[in-house]
């Protein structure tokens, strides 16, 4: 919650396991450097950066070390409690998030803990609570003010067994300037810290935080204590051990400022939960500000006016002047910017505190209002309208994304009118361009959606696999209205789900409500591909009709890839079967959906008939009798092009332009894509690649290269690489692949089969001679490779190998040099494709300088890909992917964790991405099989531990709570039967449903998961 200036922060302070403060329990990069997470920008301006769990209490230096002190706080402190929760999806203004705060008991019979609205939320909230024996407790949201920052939670008092526990006695009345007054909380991730202050004021206008919540329409309470992270909720108590304020927010820019919300109207919502009434909130939809007097006169207040205010109010210097008057509200036109209010209801008036009193009393009824304005008077009557029902208390859940009534939290912070769709997780379908928070609905299929229900309504009637216009604005600019063609997913996320807020239970209950409809058959569409003008490359004409648009939406992240939706431009290399190649930075996994567009026109869905374990291609297909366009099959090169060859370069932009030059072929060399150290992931290994002398390679993800008969030479790719960790972003690269080292495989796909390819388990580096004379080649050999390339001198050695399942030693070490393999030398990397297709090869190496021929086995690919996984508590586990086995030595369990998604008991607890899972409450699970018959039994909402290894080989164990609620147990398998190519089966009371029971929230939407421990929490 940072301030506009940056300086203003909410005392919540995020879960040390979600900013991955445990660097032992990450992996780290190869080469021995930590690469432990880091916070965001949000995330580090808000929170603090360390955690020390201690256990004795923190008293700061200044605290005034008397016994009348020493007695309040051994009462209080009893009293005050750590509290640890999950925002367990995105909601209103509150980010899927855990964190952790401070809350202290008001009623010890009921079990009532009073902390700040920003701690519940205003969306599904999951936590417990820690007294200061450390006896820890659930705790349930009870309330949560829709403006002011105070929440309620409820716990069991039954079930603190080692410690009486007492209520703090709520004063507001005491709240004085000048007041001495402790903040005992918990400060900075300590288990318990006392912060002294002195009050110095009581009227100061609520702080702003930013575009997050922000409380307004009450005054706060200032005092210098220097609190951090983590007291959110504490209690401001005096001397006396009364709790005279909350503790809310505070200054980050080095400033010791603390900001208090008085404990006026958080007395009277604990009253009426008490006495079982409901806690009525009334609203006029207008936002006032303290303004002191001097500023008053300027905007118009009459000095008799100003003279009988200060007559009856001697101690205040200021009055309430309206700052926001929302449109179509029941002030709208009534009350305008600027106005000084002098009367309600006859009743002089200038505080907040008698402002709520009368507004929340009198919901259903009119209010008189009298105001100055410009030095006139002016007498208008206002309808009093319900603050809850402003408030929303529930969404809904369809094609992965999330939706509710615009909340009048959003409304005023934009000053726009409290009503429409607002989208509180774009994602899935609803991923727009933006991926800012803060878009409203205007119209799907072409059908206004002017609230929630309507939107409902409209999203029933669309079956799946949809395409459909959405019109949308954002609350920073209304005046634009953007318009976007969305595809509509009811297959991955196939419940529309209703989720309702219930303060009984705490919970939120879920209630399907619409079937998805199947999806419409598709038709034929006829289509004409577009003419180059002004070519001056006839070879590159026709290459046009081979272009195909592939987008790749994924809605489960697996394999550490670190995104959910991917385009690029494909070629067709078959159009009677509609076979298509894209790189595989494109196409990761086949557990997706492909659209592939021809000729900017025609739309057809895709699947995945092939991916190559190792040269960064993979090959879709799509129905050709949906295409009634001039589709032509790429004619591929049966030769490789040479260093110094004249090309055309055909790519495609950013703006999915073609872009075409006439250039040389720069250099063809064996790369090594760097591996990415934090999560890896798919890269092309043993790979030549082609470079041009043109900037446009730089700048094209997608293209070729053509010769003058139109031939295509090679494929120009997206490689996927390192992400940097300077910038956090992940690195592309862009090069060219001979075409020759596909056909092998296309010859087989186009027979109709499913090429089944065997490998060596290794990654070769080139060596020069020089290098190759000192790992022990003899000159005869150097002379050999001479005459077999003499465009380039190299051998090839063995970088790293590849961990196998079952494999004792290996039949190759690194630091081997390859000479022959099955009698022929090895000096190009496209010769080493003979292990595509032999079992066993006769190979010749040198090994500490020693030649010696060896056997060399090959292994299948056939198990490369995953085929399954399973979400647990918010974590997404599969057996370790071949980019894992790639960099690490030993397989410690068939149980990775590949991801997480914010606000998850995985995320709450510490279960990092690249951890592998070796036993449940003490058993074996080896495999992921065995991991689920041990965790579905697991009762909800109970403790289990978790034996794991890091990347690293660091052991460590952990306890976690389970949470069926939120976090369902669903696996995915691979299943050809399937349209999609995968079924679904969720776990619902440790029993499996067949492609049924909930989705769960934010399993599906792959925004929400962080894949390795750069990401941050926010």
């Amino acid at each position: 919650m940072n301030g506009t200036n940056g300086t203003v922060r909410a005392k919540r302070k995020q879960h040390p396991s979600s900013m991955n403060e445990r660097p032992q329990k990450q992996h780290r990069a190869i080469n021995g450097k930590e690469s432990a997470g880091q916070n965001t920008p949000e995330v580090s301006s808000m929170y603090e950066d360390e955690e020390m769990e201690i256990e004795e209490t923190r008293i700061l230096p200044g605290v005034a070390d008397t016994a009348e002190w020493q007695a309040c706080i051994e009462n209080v402190v009893r009293n005050v409690v750590s509290i640890r929760f999950c925002q367990t999806c995105s909601f209103d203004t509150d980010p899927a998030l855990t964190s952790e705060a401070t809350g202290f008991v008001v009623d010890a019979e009921r079990g009532y803990i009073m902390t700040n609205r920003h701690v519940v939320g205003a969306g599904p909230f999951w936590g417990y609570c820690i007294f200061d024996n450390h006896e820890e407790v659930d705790a349930y949201p009870v309330y949560r003010d829709p403006v002011h920052d105070f929440g309620i939670l409820r716990f069991d008092p039954k079930a603190i067994k080692y410690m009486p526990v007492a209520a703090l006695p709520l004063r507001p009345d005491l709240a004085k300037v000048g007041a001495e007054i402790r903040v005992v909380g918990n400060d900075a991730g300590e288990k318990l810290s006392i912060l002294s202050g002195v009050i110095s004021r009581l009227d100061r206008n609520a702080p702003e935080y930013g575009d997050g919540y922000c409380d307004f329409n009450t005054n706060y309470i200032q005092a210098a204590a220097a609190a951090s992270g983590g007291s959110s909720g504490s209690p401001v108590v005096n001397i006396d051990g009364y709790a005279v304020a909350l503790q809310a927010g505070g200054r980050s820019d080095g400033a010791a400022t603390d900001y208090f919300l008085p404990l006026d109207r958080p007395l009277r919502a604990l009253r009426c939960i008490q006495e079982g009434k409901p806690i009525t909130r009334g609203t006029i939809q207008c936002q006032w500000m303290i303004k002191p007097f001097d500023e008053c006169r300027r905007l118009g207040l009459t000095p008799e006016w100003e003279s009988a205010v200060r007559k009856d109010f001697p101690k205040e210097t200021g009055m309430l002047v309206a700052e926001i008057v929302l449109p179509e509200g029941p002030s709208d036109n009534k009350i305008e910017e600027g106005d000084v209010l002098v009367k309600v209801n006859g009743e002089l008036l200038t505080q907040f505190v008698r402002l709520d009193d009368i507004l929340d009393s009198s919901v259903g009824d009119k209010v008189k209002l009298l105001l100055q304005r410009g030095g006139e008077d002016i007498e208008v009557e206002v309808q009093v309208g319900d603050l809850h029902k402003i408030t929303p208390d529930r969404f809904v859940s369809v094609a992965g994304a999330s939706f509710h009534n615009l909340s009048y939290q959003q409304a005023r912070l934009y000053a726009v009118a409290c009503k429409g769709v607002f989208v509180c997780e774009a994602t899935g379908s609803f991923r727009f361009e933006s991926t800012d928070s803060g878009w409203i609905i205007q119209t799907v299929d072409h059908k206004k959606t002017p609230d929630l229900d309507a939107f409902i309504e409209v999203m029933k009637g669309i079956p799946d696999r949809s395409r459909v216009v959405v019109t949308y604005k954002h609350l920073r600019d209304l005046h634009t209205l953007n318009t976007s063609i969305l595809h509509i997913d009811r297959h991955w996320s196939s419940k529309m789900r209703l989720a309702v807020r219930n303060d009984t239970t705490g919970l939120w209950d879920f209630t399907d409500l619409a079937d998805a409809l199947p999806e419409v058959p598709p038709v034929p569409r006829v289509a004409s591909f577009i003419q180059l003008e002004n070519l001056q490359y006839p070879a590159a004409a026709d290459i046009v009709r081979s272009f195909v648009r592939v987008l790749c939406h994924m809605p489960v992240k697996l394999d550490g890839f670190p995104r959910n939706r991917k385009w690029g431009m494909g070629v067709v290399i078959d159009a009677e079967k509609g076979l298509v190649v894209i790189s595989r930075a494109i196409v990761p996994y086949d557990l997706c959906d492909i659209s592939i567009t021809i000729a900017d026109s025609i739309i057809v869905e895709g699947k995945v008939i092939f991916m190559h374990p190792l040269q960064n291609y993979a090959v879709i297909k799509y129905d050709p009798s949906l295409v009634k366009a001039p589709v032509q099959s790429a004619k591929l090169s049966t030769t490789h092009v040479t260093q110094g060859a004249s090309t055309y370069f055909v790519g495609f932009n950013q703006n999915m332009r073609i872009v075409i030059a006439q250039t040389t072929i720069t250099d063809i060399t064996a790369v090594a894509i760097p591996a990415n150290s934090g999560a890896p992931r798919y890269r092309a290994v043993n790979v030549d690649a082609i470079t041009v002398d043109t900037s446009l390679s730089g700048q094209c993800g997608s293209g070729v290269l053509v010769g003058e008969d139109g031939t295509v030479q090679a494929l120009w790719l997206t490689y996927l690489g390192e992400r940097s960790p300077v910038t956090q972003k992940d690195t592309d690269y862009h090069l060219g692949l001979a075409t020759p080292t596909l056909l092998p495989v296309i010859r087989q796909i186009q027979r109709g089969e499913i090429p089944k390819l065997r490998m060596l388990s290794v990654e070769f580096n080139a060596i020069q001679m020089s290098q190759a004379r000192i790992m022990g080649v003899s000159e005869e050999w150097i002379q050999k490779v001479a005459l077999d390339n003499s465009s380039r001198h190299q051998l090839f050695m063995i970088r790293k190998r590849t961990f196998e399942r079952g494999e004792e030693g290996g039949a190759l070490l690194e630091g081997d040099v390859i000479l022959t393999l099955n009698g022929k030398i090895i000096t190009r990397v496209s010769e080493l494709d003979v292990m595509y297709d032999h079992e066993v090869l006769d190979a010749v190496i040198v090994r500490d300088c020693v030649e010696m021929s060896i056997k060399l086995p090959t292994v299948s690919a056939d198990d490369l890909e995953t085929d399954r996984a399973i979400s647990f508590c918010g974590a997404i586990l599969h057996k370790p992917h071949h980019a894992v086995r790639q960099q690490i030595s030993k397989l410690h369990s068939e149980v990775y964790v590949s991801a997480r998604t914010r606000g998850s008991p995985a995320y709450q607890y510490g279960l990092a991405p690249t951890n592998f899972i070796t036993h449940v409450n003490g058993k074996p699970t080896p495999d992921l099989e065995s991991f689920l018959t041990a965790v579905v039994g697991i009762p909800d909402n109970t403790y289990f531990r978790l034996k794991a290894m890091t990347f690293d080989n660091v052991p460590w164990v952990i306890t976690m709570k389970k949470n069926d609620h939120y976090f369902p147990t669903m696996e995915w398998i691979k299943d050809p039967v399937e349209k999609c190519g995968w079924r679904r089966v969720t776990y619902e009371q440790g029993k499996p449903v067949q492609g049924e029971g909930h989705d769960g929230i934010n399993v599906i939407s792959g925004e929400t998961f962080e894949m390795d421990e750069n990401v941050g929490g926010l």
